[in-house]
Parts: structure tokens; sequence; C-alpha cells
């Protein structure tokens, strides 16, 4: 089999695999944006008591920013992490810790 040939056939081998891995990203969807949402609904009305909450705060926000950009680039389970983390520094900003 000539060299050209085989390349030709692993290059559409990789292109096949590629595209089917993107397909199959959709398991953690719903739930990021559910979480991404509540985030940053409790982000906006939350109260940061004293550094430690204040530190806990931006926290906080840098993981929402970073679920935000996991979702547009539809790495949902990431995202879905993220906001769930974000979630609990939020709390924790809230008791100051």
């Amino acid at each position: 089999m000539p060299a050209r040939k085989v390349v030709t056939y692993l290059g559409l081998i990789a292109l096949t695999v590629t595209l089917s891995a993107c397909a199959g990203k959709t398991q953690f969807r719903s739930a990021c944006d559910k979480e991404v949402d509540a985030a940053w609904s409790e982000l906006s009305i939350a109260k940061a008591d004293g550094f430690s909450g204040t530190v806990s705060y931006t926290k906080a926000f840098s993981l929402i920013t970073a679920a935000r950009t996991m979702q547009a680039v539809e790495n949902f389970d990431n995202c879905y992490n993220n906001a769930k983390d974000a979630r609990f520094y939020i709390r924790e900003s809230r008791k100051g810790n």
C-alpha cells in the first residue's frame, strides 16, 4: 500500500475519532447550565464577610468565569465542576472563611 494512502486513511480515522468525541460531550450540558446560572445568581447577592470572605468571593468569581469558558468550548463536565466549586466558595464568603 503506498504511503500516501496510509496517510490519507490515518487522517480520516483521526478526523472520525475527533468528531465522535465532540458529539459525545452533551452529558453534563443541562447540569452545567443550571449550576452556572445558580452560582451567578448567588454571587450577585453574596456579601463577603471580612478579608477571608473577600478571598473566597474572588475564588468563586474566578471559578464562574472558568465555568463559562468551559461551557463555551463545550467542556460540560469541567463547567459543572467549576460552577459547583464556585457555589461552595460563595457559601464560604458569607461565613468569612
